[in-house]
């Protein structure tokens, strides 16, 4: 395969995923949970998933993501944050994507519930204290939600983008 087509196709992974970030930075999210954000980023984690056949390329969008956000907008705290819920995400949706059981909504949740888990884990590590744990049904409730979202989002887009002939040259990168 074409080296410099995978690393567009790469390239156009993180933008995209960069640009839903800053586009969900300016969104007024009044969710009743403090700090709990749609997740926009994520669809393109979800697509890309299903897309590539390498789940190495979907953590190195994923890491440059969140290096580069965090550069411009984020301090030390924010990027452990960031890390660890996609840390936790990643693991479990790379788990659940091949399961005949799990849609790609049902994988999206899954993601959602899990990045909120990763993410409390750091700040009850960063507070020294394990009651922050008391928030996860709250921050669960919340994942699944904008999970479901993002997954019927990410089925919306692929099956559009399957209809695509650059489709064919994407799911073969290796």
């Amino acid at each position: 395969m074409n080296k410099s087509f995978h690393i567009i196709i790469l390239g156009l992974f993180v933008a995209q995923s960069l640009v839903l970030y800053i586009v969900e930075g300016m969104l007024p999210v009044p969710f009743i949970a403090p700090g709990a954000k749609l997740g926009l980023a994520n669809l393109i984690t979800v697509i890309a998933l299903y897309v590539l056949p390498r789940k190495r390329d979907v953590v190195l969008i994923l890491l440059l993501r969140i290096l580069i956000s965090t550069a411009f907008a984020g301090g030390i705290n924010a990027f452990f944050y960031s890390v660890a819920g996609a840390a936790f995400s990643f693991a479990v949706m790379a788990l659940l994507h091949n399961r005949s059981c799990f849609s790609i909504i049902g994988v999206s949740a899954a993601g959602g519930i899990f990045h909120n888990l990763g993410q409390l884990i750091i700040a009850s590590l960063i507070v020294e204290n394990a009651k922050i744990m008391l928030y996860l049904p709250i921050l669960s409730v919340a994942g699944v939600g904008t999970g479901i979202l993002i997954g019927i989002t990410a089925a919306f887009a692929l099956s559009k983008l399957r209809r695509l002939p650059i489709y064919e040259r994407m799911t073969a990168l290796s």
